[in-house]
């Protein structure tokens, strides 16, 4: 039995140092240059089907409403004061001028259909010392037009549009005693335009758009028969009536943009010819034109111009420009 254990003992000390050897003995193989080739496997591998389970998300609910209009309110202030003493050798007259000027707009867009107004009320005077007051501005002017688009820069439009204006106009004389005098020429309604007209609008880009009115009306009214003085026909209505009608083809051409940083030109031509006046070759232009520079955010400058020619009102083309200077406020900022 001793022998038995003896002999167990001396084999289990074999095989230990022959492990320890091995361990030992162990050479590592740098195999980054060696071309090695795993032997395939004989057996055909087998991948499972894979699942696809559909995951429901919730809707995720905006509180958000679509506003499809926008619209922008101009108010402008110009202010225009000089003052001389009895003594003052230059020669100059004391005087006070005041404007005013209120532009809103509204415009209303979705899908292929848009709807513009736009409102425009000019007003201004001036005060010379010994002379009686006088107008520098005054115009009343609104107008909305609807339109449906029927290709990319086409649109089919019908438009109404009113004009007057809210003081009394005179003409201005001397008398043989060198005292001011004044004659009344127009009022409020007298004369005032209402237009109404329907055609096509090419409108290329965002500043600028040509109306092609082949269906107009234009409704001329005098309501006060004071204007007439002595006249017969004055603005095209006859002495006794209050109302003409007239039916014609319109042209409306408008521009805005900013051409200059800070600086804007806003331009509208209109033509229009009465169908029953074709014969005599009888057209109306008009064309207003406004440069508007920003000096800071609450002051700019203005160069304004009108040019008419309305043969129902004078024979020669008729022509105001103003230049100003004064306070601006835009809303919204």
């Amino acid at each position: 039995m001793k022998n038995c254990l003896a002999a167990l003992i001396l084999i289990l000390s074999i095989c230990s140092t022959k492990l320890y050897a091995q361990v030992i003995d162990t050479i590592p193989i740098n195999t980054k240059d060696l071309n090695i080739k795993l032997k395939r496997s004989p057996l055909p591998s087998r991948q499972g089907p894979l699942n696809f389970e559909p995951v429901k998300i919730p809707p995720f609910i905006v509180n958000a409403k679509v506003n499809y209009w926008k619209t922008k309110t101009a108010i402008g202030i110009n202010v225009n004061q000089a003052q001389f003493s009895n003594n003052w050798k230059g020669g100059g007259v004391n005087s006070v001028a005041v404007g005013g000027l209120l532009n809103w707009k509204a415009e209303y867009n979705k899908n292929n259909y848009s709807y513009v107004s736009e409102v425009i009320l000019q007003y201004g005077k001036i005060k010379n010392k010994d002379q009686l007051q006088k107008k520098t501005n005054d115009r009343i002017f609104w107008d909305n037009k609807a339109s449906f688009q029927l290709s990319k820069n086409w649109f089919f439009f019908g438009s109404v549009n009113f004009e007057s204006q809210f003081d009394s106009g005179y003409r201005y004389f001397r008398d043989n005693n060198g005292e001011e005098q004044q004659v009344l020429i127009s009022r409020f309604m007298s004369p005032g335009y209402l237009t109404e007209s329907i055609g096509f609008e090419y409108k290329p880009n965002k500043y600028f758009s040509t109306r092609i009115g082949t269906g107009t009306a234009r409704q001329t009214f005098v309501l006060d028969t004071a204007v007439y003085d002595n006249k017969q026909n004055v603005f095209g209505v006859d002495k006794g009536k209050h109302f003409r009608n007239e039916l014609a083809f319109q042209v409306v051409s408008a521009f805005d943009k900013d051409i200059f940083t800070n600086t804007n030109l806003k331009a509208r031509y209109a033509m229009f010819i009465p169908y029953e006046d074709i014969a005599v070759k009888r057209v109306d232009h008009r064309l207003d034109v406004a440069l508007t520079a920003k000096i800071n955010r609450f002051m700019n400058t203005s160069l304004t111009g009108v040019i008419l020619y309305d043969m129902d009102t004078d024979k020669k083309v008729q022509a105001s420009q103003t230049l100003a200077l004064g306070f601006a406020f835009v809303f919204p900022r």
